[in-house]
């Protein structure tokens, strides 16, 4: 196949992953990575991933060499729903030795620790709010990536059948995106989003701001081993208040627990298949 690239973006490589067809090409977007597998046969669904490091190739997971294995859950769980399994698109975090908070920076849901909910963390002061960026993270993801790579392959999605996904940080910031893009997406499917880090007043405002049910599908989940054995007051909290808010459990709302998983990309991958069924189950 010939690739027609955007100015925006260079191909800087392309690999294959075991146990999926086609190959993963990596692209520089003015220095941030992104990432594309495709299916064979023009998918009608895609899957935006943050932290794409850990996604598809264990030589830049930054975890002990574990991914996802995101391809392949997406492949299996694609045609087990009668669909052509969902391309995706893996988002690099900007973490580097320079500035090891880039990820933090990226991530972090920016307008609701700026303005009122407190981070639960001694370390960061309040001038360090100043440079969080999520806003323009997400902006970047659905006006530049997305469509970047989208027109590479010749395709359109609609939001209805794209889907956001993130982990700890990235679950956060994929229930932040439901808020301040809602037109982009229309399924956050959030693991082990990492409430601690604002408590209360995080769920709080997080489920405040969420769009209202009828237009949205939302998975949360959680652990019971190590950090996310943390998070079971807050998830609950978070239960009790999407059902007040109007969403409904195991339609467009789902959360679960997976026992004895706990905080790390092998965990996640392990009930990957879990949040990829709610959301391309129709």
């Amino acid at each position: 196949m010939t690739w027609r690239y955007s100015r925006t973006m260079k191909l800087i490589k392309s690999y294959q992953i075991r146990g999926v067809p086609g190959e993963v090409l990596r692209f520089d977007f003015s220095g941030r990575t992104v990432e594309l597998w495709a299916p064979q046969e023009p998918s009608e669904h895609l899957l935006v991933a943050h932290d794409g490091q850990n996604v598809f190739d264990g030589k830049s997971s930054t975890f002990r060499g574990k991914t996802w294995e995101m391809a392949q859950s997406a492949f299996k769980v694609g045609y087990e729903t009668g669909n052509v399994p969902p391309i995706i698109i893996a988002i690099w975090h900007s973490s580097t030795k320079q500035d090891p908070m880039g990820r933090a920076k990226d991530l972090s849901p920016q307008r609701f620790f700026q303005e009122d909910v407190k981070v639960n963390l001694s370390s960061v002061l309040d001038s360090d709010l100043d440079l969080l960026h999520g806003d323009k993270y997400l902006e970047e993801i659905f006006t530049n990536y997305v469509p970047s790579l989208l027109s590479l392959l010749n395709l359109q999605i609609t939001p209805e059948n794209t889907a956001l996904i993130g982990s700890s940080m990235g679950g956060l910031s994929t229930l932040y995106a439901a808020y301040l893009r809602p037109k982009d997406f229309k399924t956050a499917l959030a693991l082990s989003p990492h409430w601690v880090i604002g408590s209360e007043a995080l769920v709080n405002r997080t489920v405040k701001e969420l769009p209202a049910p009828g237009t949205h599908k939302v998975w949360m989940s959680r652990g019971t081993k190590g950090l996310d054995a943390e998070y079971e007051p807050f998830q609950d909290l978070a239960d009790e208040l999407m059902l007040i808010k109007g969403y409904q459990k195991d339609f467009d709302f789902a959360s679960k627990v997976f026992k004895k998983t706990g905080h790390n990309e092998s965990s996640w991958a392990s009930y990957l298949d879990y949040p990829l069924r709610f959301w391309l189950n129709n």
